[in-house]
């Protein structure tokens, strides 16, 4: 950690509503707050984290009736899965708060005094459609069925005697704020959302209830329970530390679903009370699962705890951060397939295989101190701000991008066989700046290789250059997920098949597909051994003036001897993405055929000599 400074910084989580377990939806905000508030404490700064429970509600009573249990009895249990799951992920708020809480309680209380004081309560009757779900009314606009637009159950008219919230009173204040203050509301395109809904007006709210008991008594009116949004919303401020020492927040991170509570309600309430307001209410979107929308009747509410036994936490952390835009706002899925992908291309191959194989040289042949001039590509500034914007996946992408510097680095330099150890010098220390990076996303991955060089995961270490004593060869940081491979179906287009490297062209079944394909005649000039690799040769291929030179990586180690390859023309692929293998970027794909059992492979070539860069029809 950074040296302290009197800078606080206070991030809180929408409160989850613990009528059933929690899933991966819910997981999404909580790792991202983790996430922000470990960078914060990496920097040096006085962090407080909140997230929890809240626990009120005629949901909570209802659903816990069907249970056969008291609802204190059935939000204990469920408190205690919310806990585990957030553990589960390294997820550790620096309270967990319970709108149970006493202390909670008593300053809900305390607060709806001074709404009282400052003349903004009242005793009315109130007549509305209300969603026991949202536990919020609707008007016929906005739900014109009268049907829930996110439960899809029908709303319930009801009729009861209400204390109500001066809330119209603050249509301008609000206005102004969103106006004035551009932070306030995030993104951009919810505050625009937000703005245009007060602007049509607010008719004063609800704050008590009578037809049930689960709640906090009404102060002053023994008849009445807080209505639960006017109870959930000021856990921020009673969970803001001792004293409130914390308050304001920097930022609380909220789903779209509750958008309207924290962006109108919430700085009203806080107003109302002569307190101060957050700086910032970010409004980020859903997840889905696998391409459908989380729900338990669809029984995709899969638990946090069962992903991380899956995967582990840090590939499920490393992929809520890195595949899913925050900061834009935006729904995104959370796809098993996508997930594996990244852990196998992003984690293993390229974190996991630079940690391993610069460890084993370093344990090998040791590191002489000198100047790193590969740290120097890294681009701290850039990243420091995307954390500061929110843009959690942008500076993931930056850290990656330095990564993939440092495995190129390895491959150019060959200390394999130089056994340069200032060059392995340079490598070890940028990998502790990888590591102190990547601490807040993947905590797990970055403990293990702060051990490994014996350096400690301090923000002003990036960039000091260490001494470092004798380097052990690490563990397998991350294991290859294996995929089951599933029946294609033929009469669909697929994607081409590669076998390290080789195109099988079996594969290609249709014409049109096959048409796409741009081949090329190429000339092999190098061919060279690429560390670590069993099957795997290094070749530069002369593909003629138009395309010039290019690196292709090709699993043909053991078919072909390296002398023989060279000046060899061969046909190759050219107009494919490029494919990171092994640290390298392979440019194209060389064309052979293959036997069935795949023990012998021959290259295809032009029966006789061609110029460089044909195309091959």
């Amino acid at each position: 950690m950074a040296k302290k400074t009197s800078k606080k910084f206070y991030v809180t989580t929408a409160i989850d509503y613990p009528n059933a377990e929690p899933h991966i939806g819910h997981a999404y905000q909580k790792i991202v707050a983790d996430a922000l508030a470990r960078w914060h404490r990496l920097l040096g700064e006085n962090v407080w984290f909140l997230t929890g429970t809240d626990e009120h509600g005629k949901k909570i009573q209802e659903t816990a009736e069907k249970a056969g249990k008291n609802p204190k009895e059935f939000v204990d249990e469920l408190a205690i899965k919310f806990k585990e799951a957030w553990k589960a992920l390294n997820v550790i708020p620096n309270r967990f708060i319970r709108t149970t809480d006493a202390d909670h309680e008593k300053i809900v209380q305390e607060v709806i005094e001074k709404w009282k004081k400052a003349g903004d309560v009242y005793l009315g009757k109130y007549e509305g459609f209300y969603c026991v779900g949202c536990e919020a009314y609707y008007t016929e606009k906005d739900a014109p069925d009268l049907i829930c637009p996110l439960h899809n159950r029908k709303l319930e008219k009801i009729e009861e005697e209400s204390y109500f919230f001066k809330i119209s009173k603050y249509e301008k204040f609000l206005l102004e704020l969103y106006k004035k203050d551009q932070n306030f509301l995030l993104p951009k395109e919810r505050r625009n959302e937000i703005t245009n809904r007060v602007k049509e007006g607010l008719k004063d709210l609800s704050i008590s209830r009578t037809s049930f008991k689960w709640g906090i008594p009404f102060p002053g009116d023994k008849k009445h329970i807080v209505y639960v949004w006017a109870d959930a919303l000021l856990n921020y401020y009673s969970g803001a530390g001792k004293n409130h020492e914390y308050w304001p927040a920097n930022v609380h991170l909220l789903g779209k679903d509750n958008g309207w509570f924290h962006a109108v309600y919430w700085p009203a309430f806080l107003k109302s009370a002569g307190l101060e307001l957050p700086k910032t209410v970010f409004v980020h979107g859903f997840l889905s699962f696998n391409g459908q929308k989380i729900s338990k009747s669809l029984g995709n509410a899969i638990s946090p705890i069962t992903l991380v036994n899956k995967y582990g936490s840090d590939t499920v952390r490393y992929f809520c951060l890195r595949n899913f835009p925050f900061a834009e706002g935006n729904d995104g899925d959370f796809s098993e397939e996508k997930l594996i992908e990244r852990h196998n291309s992003e984690l293993a191959d390229k974190l996991g295989n630079l940690v391993s194989r610069v460890t084993t040289l370093a344990e090998k042949y040791g590191l002489e101190k000198t100047e790193n001039k590969l740290l120097k590509k890294l681009k701290l500034k850039e990243i420091e701000k995307y954390m500061q914007n929110y843009e959690l996946d942008k500076a993931l992408n930056d850290i990656f991008a330095f990564i993939d510097i440092c495995n190129e680095y390895v491959q150019s330099n060959k200390p394999w066989e130089t056994h340069d150890k200032k060059v392995l010098y340079e490598l070890v220390d940028s990998i502790k700046a990888i590591a102190i990076l990547l601490s807040p996303f993947i905590p797990e991955t970055s403990e293990k290789i702060a051990k490994i060089l014996n350096v400690d995961i301090i923000f002003e270490n990036i960039e000091k250059q260490l001494s470092y004593g004798k380097i052990k060869k690490a563990e397998i940081l991350f294991k290859k997920i294996e995929v089951e491979k599933k029946e294609e179906n033929i009469n669909k287009p697929q994607e081409t098949k590669k076998i390290e490297g080789i195109i099988k062209m079996s594969d290609i079944i249709k014409y049109d597909e096959f048409k796409k394909v741009e081949l090329r005649v190429g000339t092999i000039k190098k061919a060279e051994d690429i560390e670590g690799a069993d099957k795997l040769l290094k070749l530069e291929v002369d593909l003629g003036k138009e395309t010039g030179k290019r690196t292709i990586c090709a699993g043909i180690k053991k078919y072909y001897k390296k002398e023989d390859l060279i000046g060899k023309q061969i046909v190759v692929v050219v107009n494919l993405e490029p494919r990171k293998m092994r640290g390298l970027e392979s440019q194209g794909m060389l064309l052979a055929a293959v036997s069935e059992d795949e023990s012998r492979v021959i290259l295809l070539s032009p029966d006789k000599k061609a110029e460089s860069g044909w195309k091959v029809q």
